[in-house]
This record gives structure tokens, sequence and C-alpha cells, in this order.
């Protein structure tokens, strides 16, 4: 009987072992894997600063950070804090501070805050800068645009930038919406780009510096540790990977898909898109919305790929704290075909139908400019509230896609 045990219990561990082994393999590996996998040899001999939030993590959630600071031979000097902070212990939309990392003993700077590109002082002790964040292929999400501004400083002072490549959770294929027009460029619209862009970040970093995006044309010496089994058809979970919160409010990867959904309209009313509940970007909803006549009325559009869900809810924190909410959910159904940013467009145009008297743009005034910079232009605003019709702006909307995924495409490490 014991021989029976231990013989069990030998198989139970290889099999787990086996499991494991498999698991192991079984993943898109990203950048900083690859990075290790080489032996760290594009930092060697460099002093080194590091540029990432709670994202920046191996399969085993160890920190870049970590990773870094304890390889034998990498020597990282520094330390810089996107929005949400270096370790992500600061809420969205507020500044970051610069301070002693407590495990590494490293000075954080701050590049969220009075300073949003690294300074010459900042990066007086570093010979290369390393970027590894999660980001989620959408344009005003400000982490690409904190990549733009340590590419310039880069350049500016001859220091060097490697980013470590990781998977866009949107996929590879997906492009949507103009790009941005002189006049409307801004932390959240930073480069002349449609709204969802369809690129990796390493691959967005390529454009960025060799199509003359950086200030004054300016060309950073740039290096991209490309990812190991990763393709263009990918959606997030596809790739094996766990999804760490990029953002208080994504914290998981489907909240990523539906950001571009409903974002834009969170310009105007965060509440209206699930901010400050549980459902943050998977909502349209108010206290005075009939939400069976919006789902009924939203489904017969038929809108390809995407399907509305009556709710009720009540918020727990933010303006509409207490206040009993209805609406929609949104559930997207088939991802390849959603054309994801014009859904909340349709929203806004089937509740002026719905609600002839209520506007989300009446007495929001003081949100327009950041509308239209999340936008990329004012004539996407001025245009549809004449009439409330997504036809009034579908092409202009679409115009700049086919242009931009033809640019795009030289650039493109993937298939």
């Amino acid at each position: 009987m014991k021989r029976l045990y231990f013989f069990f219990l030998i198989t139970l561990l290889l099999i787990t072992n086996t499991t494991l082994i498999a698991q192991e393999n079984n993943y898109v590996k990203v950048g900083i894997e690859v990075l290790r996998d080489q032996n760290f040899k594009a930092l060697a001999g460099k002093r080194v600063g590091l540029v990432t939030n709670p994202t920046g993590v191996d399969i085993h959630f160890t920190s870049t950070i970590d990773i870094l600071h304890q390889a034998p031979n990498v020597n990282l000097t520094a330390i810089y804090g996107p929005e949400h902070g270096a370790r992500g212990d600061t809420d969205a939309g507020a500044h970051v501070n610069s301070y002693i990392d407590p495990i590494t003993g490293l000075n954080v700077y701050s590049l969220y805050g009075k300073t949003r590109k690294p300074t010459p002082e900042m990066l007086s002790n570093i010979d290369v800068i390393v970027y590894d964040i999660q980001d989620i292929g959408v344009r005003s999400y400000t982490f690409i645009s904190t990549l733009g501004l340590v590419m310039e400083a880069a350049a500016e002072n001859n220091k060097e930038v490697i980013v470590l490549d990781r998977p866009n959770p949107l996929g590879g294929k997906k492009i949507e919406g103009n790009i941005v027009e002189p006049g409307f460029f801004s932390f959240v619209s930073q480069f002349p780009i449609p709204y969802i862009y369809g690129l990796t970040v390493g691959e967005l970093a390529y454009m960025m510096n060799y199509e003359g995006w950086l200030k004054g044309k300016k060309q950073c010496k740039l290096k991209v540790i490309p990812m190991k089994g990763w393709n263009r058809n990918m959606r997030f979970q596809d790739t094996g990977r766990p999804w760490v919160p990029s953002s208080p409010h994504i914290p998981n990867v489907a909240t990523a898909e539906l950001y571009p959904a409903t974002g834009i309209i969170g310009e105007l009313e965060a509440s209206f898109i699930g901010i400050g509940y549980t459902l943050p970007f998977d909502v349209f909803a108010a206290e005075w919305i009939d939400g069976l006549k919006y789902a009924a009325a939203m489904n017969a559009l038929k809108l390809e790929g995407v399907y509305f869900r009556q709710i009720t809810f009540t918020p727990y924190y933010k303006d509409k704290k207490g206040v009993k909410l209805h609406g929609v959910q949104v559930y997207i159904i088939d991802f390849d075909k959603v054309r994801l940013s014009e859904i909340q467009f349709h929203a806004l145009a089937v509740l002026k139908k719905l609600y002839p008297t209520k506007n989300l743009f009446q007495g929001k005034e003081n949100r327009y400019s950041m509308f239209d910079k999340v936008c990329g232009s004012d004539q996407i605003r001025l245009k549809f509230t004449q009439n409330f019709s997504f036809e009034d702006i579908k092409a202009y909307w679409r115009k700049d896609e086919t242009t931009f995924l033809k640019k795009a495409s030289g650039y493109m490490m993937y298939r």
C-alpha cells in the first residue's frame, strides 16, 4: 500500500511538473523576458534608467525594476514614474512625486507632474533609458506620450532608448479614427495617429522616431527588444499572460477592450460610462434613462459585433455616488467585426432620439477642449452635434485609416 501511494505521489508530481513546464512555454514572451534570455547583452557596460509601472513584470509577476536591479551584470541607476507611478501608488490624473524607491534605494523621477519630459539632470547618471509598460493601443492613453517625451529627451541629450515590447491588447489589425490635426495635439493626443492605432508600443516607437514626430524632427538612438510568439491576430487573451491593471480603471483586459468604445464620452461625463462603479468603461447609464428601451433601440441598430443589455446600478463613488442609474451594458460578441470607437457615437445618437431634451454636451462647455483633444479635432464634435447622427461624422472619423495603415505597415515587426 505504501509502495502504491509512493508511486501515485511520484506520478502526480511528474504530471504537475510537466503541466507547469507546458504552461511555462505556452505564452508570449515579452521584451523583458527576451532581454533576460539574452543575458541583458543590450545593457552591458551601461548605466541604465528605467521607465515602468506595475505592468512591467515577467510571467511570474516580478517587476522589471527588481529584475534589472538584481541582475549582476546590469547597472540600474535611476527609475522614472509615468502616470500612476513606477510602482502604481498614485491615482488617475494625480501628480506623481519624485522619491527614493524603498526597495532599490534609487531615485524615482516623476514624469507626470510639473515635469513630463526628463530633464538633463534626470538623465545625467544614465547612458540608456529602458521603457517597459503595458499599453492598451489607444491614442489618449498617456503612456505613449511619456514614451515620446523620453525619446525626445534622449535625442537631445545623446542617450539611447531601448523599448521592451509588449502586446497590443486590441491586437495588431484594428485601426480606427482620424489622425490628430494641428491645434489639437496634447498629452492625450501627442502624435498624428488614429484613435486606435494597431501597433505594439515598440512598433509605434520606431514610427515616432523615423517619421520625424519628435520635437525638431530629431531621432534618438533606438532599439526595440521584440516579443517572441506574438502575432497581429492575437488578443491579449491569446497570449497566455495574466493581465496586470494598467491603471486604476482598467482592472482587466475586457475593460481595456471597452475603453475605446466608451472613453471619449467620459470626457463629458465620467459617471455615464461607469466610472464610480465596478464596471468602468462598460456601460452607458444615467438616472433618467429607461434601460429596456435604450437596450432595444441600441440593438435595433444591428451594429456588428456588439450587444447591449439593460442594467441598473448605484455608483459607490464620484459625482453620482448613491444615485440609482439605468442604462445598458456593452458586450463585445465578435471582436474582429466590431468598430469599437464608433459605439459611443451611436449611443449618443440613440440617446438624443429617445430623450430629445437631454444632451450630454449641454452645460459641459468646459469639457469641450478635452473632448476635442481626445478626438484629435473639433470637427467630430461640431459635425456630430448638428443632428446627433453618426452618419454625419462617419466619413471624417474613418478618412485617415487606410493611409495610416499603409504608412504604419513599414514599421510592423510582427505578421
